[in-house]
């Protein structure tokens, strides 16, 4: 696959190793005993409904893979959730779907609520960068995952009371195939962690957060340089990774070498 340039087969690439570590994610935390944050993933079709009976935010209640030939399942994905008492957030990859689809997911009650980015490294041309960094990046221990979630309740806003639950659903993937976890360091105190799932050559760089008090001060362009450079050294032949468009973090991954693959749409439920 030609990576030089955005094309098809790399858009449903990047689309495809956005569902594999939503799917992953989804089922680890399901597997937590009793489901505690009543994980439930339906396949409809093509298409992949994640639902939360505890996590209402519309990264744990996206439906993902929706394409134009799906069109008459946008009734069943409105009734799954329905019957959940929850209102779904569909994501809308550009040039795999067609007019048609927008035009029904208009007349069921949907509307364009927000774009995100998906940006993408080819690592077959990669030469890791020789600059040495100030900040000391190093995978999280695995009795450290309370450290991580406080920094990951704390850098996006969350409360305290988050803490645990955070801490719960990750500790699940910790040990599990692909996933990895990385902190940074100002002197000898945590300030930002990040998140790598890794499958089939493809590395999604799934999450990162920084404490308040230590932003714009570098280090989530460090996490990014860690994880790509390990990436690298595990034959990924390709990195990934989704952000607000023109966000800081938007701005970081381009800074290290990343380029837009595309911008989807996020389409929610009046």
């Amino acid at each position: 696959m030609n990576l030089s340039c955005t094309t098809i087969q790399l858009i449903e690439e990047i689309e495809r190793s956005e569902v594999e570590y939503m799917q992953d994610r989804m089922i680890a935390i399901r597997s937590r005993a009793d489901n505690p944050e009543g994980i439930e993933i339906e396949r409809i079709g093509n298409v992949t409904c994640y639902y939360s009976r505890t996590m209402p935010w519309p990264s744990f209640n996206t439906v993902k893979g929706i394409r134009s030939s799906d069109m008459d399942l946008i009734d069943p994905i409105l009734d799954f959730y329905s019957s959940k008492g929850r209102k779904p957030q569909l994501e809308v990859v550009p040039t795999l779907v067609e007019q048609k689809l927008l035009k029904c997911l208009s007349e069921r009650g949907f509307y364009q609520s927000g774009f995100h980015t998906s940006l993408y490294m080819d690592l077959t041309q990669y030469e890791e960068d020789d600059d040495r960094d100030s900040i000391t990046v190093r995978e999280l221990q695995e009795d450290e995952i309370e450290v991580y979630a406080t920094i990951h309740c704390r850098g996006t806003g969350l409360s305290n009371d988050g803490i645990p639950h955070v801490a719960a659903n990750n500790k699940v993937l910790y040990n599990r195939p692909g996933w990895k976890f990385y902190i940074a360091y100002k002197d000898k105190t945590a300030a930002a962690v990040g998140v790598m799932y890794m499958k089939d050559g493809v590395a999604s760089l799934t999450f990162a957060a920084t404490l308040p008090e230590f932003r714009s001060q570098g280090f989530q362009q460090s996490l990014l340089k860690r994880r790509i450079s390990e990436a690298a050294r595990s034959d990924c032949r390709l990195v990934v990774a989704q952000c607000a468009f023109l966000s800081q973090s938007h701005r970081n991954m381009e800074r290290v070498g990343m380029r837009i693959g595309y911008v989807r749409a996020s389409w929610s439920v009046a």
